[in-house]
């Protein structure tokens, strides 16, 4: 899961770029980086780190123009390093071309290997990267008609932006697996410039106005004759990505015409409903599991309290890379809060259950702060199924839903009671039937997009590395 964020016709292009990217870190911290075009040159900037930590002013200065496209990382496979930091920016036949992308390509390591047995030379693990070198072999005259061949190549989950001297693009795969949305932003002269970003957010910080999502399959173009759009494939039966409601967007962001905060809320209530719990005080996992944990407190009549405090100076664990810096940065992130714990049968509110370790520290930490009872509860299904899309959901042998039966986890967590909401409840808390317009493949298995050709699922995440 990435952030992906473009602006074309503001003076201020890569500055609000930086803004934008800063409004959606916690879809990335791998890795930052902005290319930005003034008509003429691109320049490109990446670095390791936060946003705040890879962008200062003076680098800032030196990325110039009237448009601009950003980037947040970090990798659901493979390697975090800046080779694969985005965008990726080159020069070919044609001129200069930068790309960001958020998602994963189920058919990168087919295309990947027919490219370097005819001489293509990589020089990352990153999927976008073919995405690039389709695009620079491409001969058709029009760049919307290069897009629309390149994307008829690929196969998988991607939202794009690209950035030439004089044009942005920004495109959504026909299934619509990623989130990318279109905003309007007034210039100080009174005139108009377009913004693109993973998530809505980006555009309150900047005061842009959220026009709509990108349709799947849509292909936008932005240049100085104004924003056109064109059909680049005809759109699939939608599958957006469940998990960007549960967990991964920002409770302020629209989905759509969808509001996160809203949507949490409903599915904290129906798990209320589908596992209810005796207990003294309702407790989340902050910050995404919050809202879910006010919706399961209001419908059960239960206190509700902030009894786990989180440190806002430690990055979300869910997307560490590394193992050993996910297990050491529990304790790191959060402590409990023993005025509200201690003697009490707590109800503790996850947004999800996926390896177990986290939940398993979280509940010690709550029983050593004196928690009488420990109940779990998570406003998603069981987490059984790996994600080829763009989510760090890893593989079968690390999925503990996967292994162990709910009375198994609770033993191993070390929680009294294990609760989790059904599939059907979490759709139809969402005002969705099944497979109508979400993907659910980490819960139910039903993957929308098959490998081509079909490939093993450790294989998958290494080709997918995002």
């Amino acid at each position: 899961m990435c952030g992906i964020f473009g602006v074309y016709g503001h003076p201020e292009a890569s500055n609000l770029a930086y803004l934008g990217l800063h409004a959606q870190q916690h879809r990335g911290q791998e890795s930052a980086g902005i290319s930005a075009s003034d008509g003429q040159r691109q320049r490109t900037w990446r670095g390791m780190g936060l946003v705040v930590d890879v962008f200062n002013q003076e680098r800032l200065k030196h990325l110039p123009g009237r448009a601009a496209i950003g980037h947040v990382r970090y990798s659901t496979a493979g390697d975090s390093d800046l080779a694969n930091a985005q965008p990726f920016a080159v020069r070919h036949g044609r001129g200069q071309l930068a790309v960001a992308h958020n998602g994963n390509l189920v058919n990168a390591a087919a295309l990947r290997r027919e490219m370097e047995q005819r001489g293509s030379i990589f020089t990352s693990t990153a999927d976008t990267e073919v995405i690039v070198h389709l695009l620079a072999r491409r001969q058709e005259r029009r760049l919307v008609e290069r897009v629309r061949a390149v994307i008829g190549e690929i196969r998988g989950a991607y939202s794009l932006v690209l950035l030439t001297e004089r044009a942005l693009v920004a495109t959504r795969d026909p299934w619509g697996f990623r989130p990318l949305a279109l905003g309007r932003l007034r210039r100080p002269d009174g005139g108009e410039a377009w913004v693109f970003a993973s998530e809505t957010s980006a555009f309150d910080l900047i005061n842009a106005t959220y026009v709509r999502p990108v349709r799947p399959g849509e292909i936008i173009v932005v240049d100085r004759n104004g924003l056109h759009s064109f059909e680049g494939l005809p759109a699939e039966q939608p599958h957006f990505c469940v998990f960007e409601h549960i967990y991964f967007a920002r409770p302020d962001s629209m989905l759509g015409d969808s509001s996160v905060y809203e949507s949490r809320d409903l599915l904290g209530r129906q798990l209320a409903r589908e596992q209810p719990v005796s207990a003294d005080i309702v407790i989340p996992v902050p910050d995404s599991g919050t809202t879910a944990a006010l919706g399961f407190a209001r419908e059960s009549a239960i206190p509700f309290g902030m009894g786990l405090i989180r440190s806002h100076y430690v990055g979300r664990t869910f997307i560490e890379p590394q193992e050993s810096i996910r297990h050491f940065g529990v304790r790191l992130k959060l402590a409990p809060v023993r005025h509200l714990i201690d003697g009490k049968r707590v109800c503790v509110v996850d947004d999800s259950l996926v390896r177990g370790t986290t939940s398993r520290k979280i509940v010690t930490m709550l029983r050593q702060a004196g928690a009488r009872e420990v109940h779990l509860r998570i406003s998603a299904p069981p987490t059984r199924h790996p994600c080829f899309y763009g989510i760090d959901t890893p593989s079968y042998e690390e999925l503990i839903a996967a292994q162990k039966t709910p009375a198994e986890i609770a033993e191993y967590i070390g929680c009294d009671t294990l609760g989790y909401l059904s599939l059907e409840g979490m759709l139809g808390a969402l005002g969705q039937r099944r497979g109508a317009f979400f993907c659910d493949a980490c819960f139910s298995g039903e993957y929308p997009v098959a490998a081509d050709p079909p490939t093993p699922a450790r294989a998958l995440r290494t080709a997918a590395r995002r």
